[in-house]
């Protein structure tokens, strides 16, 4: 009993570490910057608290359960030895993890909303859902598609900088036609979608793959799925913009 509790106030204040430089800034700015009184000081501070909570249980949370299910999973499929499965629980688990990304939601809402409003897509509700909707896919499709060159490179041994830099030139290229509206969305797409949801389990994906694969380092070859969910919504939704400009 007394080993979780002093486990529990450990993690509380590890996540305080973690989180006292943001409230060391935003605190300095308030006070000695702007120096105004701060509003609702009760209501931040209830609310700080709920954030400890939260971060704690969630870093646990990963802990305890996402890393060790993609790390399972790609214990498994590495020992049954069948490319086709492998490769199609990569895309499935990148597709499914980036869908529910609430991140990912917000944003194809919001520029479905913006691109309405300046003209580039009908106005209506149902016109700005159905291009909210595309664009999420798009990305999901992207990040499914990327996993699955992640795990190619890891069978392979493939330097991942050439890959990478590959995949930038292309960003470059596509960049130089795709519409401006869609570039900057384009761009943002690819941080949403490494978030709360995708990283723990992506990251767990590579690591576990690369640990089981005779020959692979899991330092060197088991991290980067990461880079190309970042790298290949990019590229993705530049192509969706050029595709529907036309």
């Amino acid at each position: 009993m007394m080993g979780s509790i002093r486990g529990a106030v450990g993690l509380l204040g590890g996540t305080l570490r973690d989180v006292a430089p943001i409230l060391v800034i935003i605190t300095f700015f308030q006070v000695v910057v702007l120096r105004q009184p701060v509003d609702n000081l009760a209501d931040i501070a209830v609310g700080f608290v709920f954030v400890m909570l939260g971060l704690t249980i969630f870093v646990q949370g990963l802990e305890m359960a996402l890393f060790p299910l993609g790390e399972a999973l790609a214990n498994a499929f590495a020992r049954k030895g069948s490319l086709f499965w492998l490769l199609s629980f990569a895309f499935g688990l990148g597709f499914g993890t980036t869908v529910a990304e609430p991140a990912l939601i917000a944003v194809g809402a919001e520029a479905a909303e913006v691109m309405a409003a300046a003209g580039f897509i009908a106005a209506g509700e149902d016109s700005e859902d159905y291009y909210a909707q595309a664009l999420r896919y798009t990305v999901a499709v992207s990040v499914g598609v990327s996993l699955v060159i992640g795990v190619v490179r890891i069978l392979k041994g493939w330097p991942i900088q050439w890959l990478i830099i590959a995949g930038y030139i292309v960003v470059v290229m596509l960049t130089a036609v795709a519409p401006e509206e869609i570039v900057g969305i384009a761009y943002d797409s690819g941080g949403v979608t490494t978030s709360t949801i995708t990283v723990p389990l992506v990251t767990a994906l590579g690591v576990g793959l690369a640990s089981v694969i005779k020959g692979r380092n899991p330092m060197i070859d088991g991290f980067g799925l990461i880079a190309f969910a970042s790298l290949l919504p990019i590229v993705f939704v530049l192509a969706f913009g050029v595709v529907i400009s036309l």
